[in-house]
This record gives structure tokens, sequence and C-alpha cells, in this order.
């Protein structure tokens, strides 16, 4: 891992370890002592999106949160399976190495189809989990903003040429304006169009119809959620969130009537940077309880 700048290192004050999976090196956060606390992030954010939750908990859990293949500090190969049959193999790959035995599962956004895959074929090990933001199941339509970004040639142009998505991405998914210096965070392990080449990929990978190479990767992960609706399960939903939408929430709400529900009505997408301390706490005592 790179050394960050002190200003940034500030905020995410954590000593990246490694893991060589089968795609490559993957960065990712081990800290504290205690039951495992597992952290997948989505697109395009990395590691840096679970920092105060692993501030937070690491003085009585252990908190690992992984960069995902061509995130944050892991690996950027130009040439590599970045669909989410390989994002879920390789965080598997590099959950069998981390030595645990059983976790708590949080997911976020694209971490939500990668954990639940991750889940379904580690379900013994998987204590509980909370539901952030997310989707692990078909959907039929998405935002136009992000539609513009699968168009062939313009979108590989604003996505990685013109930074376009991560730099919406700090403007766009939170209710109060990110601090200059957390918005730099988000940012700055994708300064080039070569750091950028999973963003546009995890674009580009939303299944939208069974043409889709991950179409029958996400039919499967969707056809595995009911094996949690009578498990431990929490929802915690930021309400402002325009991509994640309520729509989103109620089928989650559906799927998992038994699951506790925070909805946080000052949050977006990014709902740490709007009311951190609430999710925080929710999180914290979910976990005690597993």
């Amino acid at each position: 891992m790179p050394e960050l700048p002190p200003r940034l290192k500030v905020l995410y004050p954590f000593d990246g370890r490694v893991f060589t999976s089968s795609g490559g090196r993957l960065n990712y956060v081990d800290s504290g002592e205690g039951p495992a606390v597992v952290m997948l992030h989505g697109n395009p954010t990395w590691s840096f999106f679970y920092r105060d939750l692993i501030l937070s908990m690491s003085d009585r859990h252990r908190c690992l949160a992984l960069d995902h293949l061509g995130c944050g500090f892991s690996d950027k190969p130009q040439d590599a399976d970045y669909t989410l049959a390989g994002h879920v193999e390789r965080a598997c790959e590099w959950l069998l190495n981390s030595g645990v035995s059983s976790f708590h599962l949080v997911v976020h956004d694209w971490g939500g189809a990668i954990g639940f895959g991750v889940a379904d074929k580690m379900r013994e090990r998987v204590r509980g989990i909370t539901i952030l933001n997310t989707a692990a199941y078909t959907f039929s339509s998405i935002p136009l903003r992000i539609s513009v970004c699968r168009i062939p040639l313009l979108g590989a142009w604003l996505v990685r040429g013109a930074n376009g998505f991560v730099r919406a991405a700090t403007r766009m998914t939170t209710v109060e304006p990110l601090s200059e210096a957390v918005a730099e965070g988000y940012q700055y392990p994708y300064r080039s169009w070569s750091d950028r080449v999973a963003v546009h990929r995890f674009v580009r990978d939303i299944p939208m119809n069974s043409r889709h190479p991950s179409w029958n990767t996400l039919k499967s992960i969707e056809n595995s959620l009911s094996h949690w609706k009578t498990k431990p399960v929490q929802i915690v939903w930021g309400m402002r969130d325009w991509c994640f939408h309520q729509q989103f929430l109620q089928r989650w709400e559906t799927l998992y009537p038994q699951a506790r529900l925070l909805h946080l009505e000052k949050s977006g997408h990014y709902l740490f940077e709007d009311e951190g301390e609430q999710a925080i706490e929710a999180i914290s005592a979910f976990s005690a309880s597993l």
C-alpha cells in the first residue's frame, strides 16, 4: 500500500495488508481482536468507506475490510476478470486465508451482491448480515446518469478519462457536502485512466437482461437470499439515496420481515458521512447481539 499524505492518514490510519488472490494482490484492513466483522464496499469506493466503523469497533472486534481487485490500493490489472463471479471468488479466497471461522458481514452498494455471493458459499460462517443501501437481486432499471456511463466509448471517456464517476460520487452521495479531505480520500486511489479500470468495469457489469455475462451469477445469488429469512439480519438505510432508493429498501423489507431496521432520514448513499454516529451505533449493537 502506498504511503498516504498525512492529511489522509489521519482519516485512514491503517497499515494495509496484502493477500495474493487468483487475480492479483488485494489490499485489506485487519484491525483489532475479537469476533470478526467483514466489510465489503461497492463502486466507486474502497475500504476508506468503512474507516469510522473500523475505528469504532476494533477495540472489541476483529475488523476486516477488503479493497476489491481494481479498487483502493489493490492491484489494478487492465485485463482481468472484473465480473461479479470474479469478485465473489476472490473475496472467498481472501476470507478462507484469513483464518476467520465466523463473521458478521456488512455490505454496501456492489458489496451487497458480492457479499451475498460470498455468504452463499460460506453459509456456516456467517453469524449475521448488515445491509446498507445495496441490492443483491435483479432489477429492471437504473438511473440515467449511470446508464450514460455504460455507453460504448462515451462511457469509457466519462468514467476513465474525465473521472466523472468518482468525482460525481463525492458530490451526489451525501446530503451534507463532504469535507475537502474526505472527498480527496475517496478519490485518492483513482487518479489516472488505468487506476479507474474497475470503476468502469463495475458499471458495465450491471446485468440488466439475461444476455449479460453476469446475469446468471446475480440470479443465483438472488435465489439464495431466502436462506437468510430466519437468520439475524439488520437493514440500515440512507433514505435520501437517489440510486438505491426506497423501492430497493422495500424489497429487502419484504425479503426479511424479521430484520432489525434503522431508517436514516437525513442520509444519502454514503450514509456513514451523513449520519455515521447513528449507523455505527446500530451496527455495533447488532454485532454484540450475535
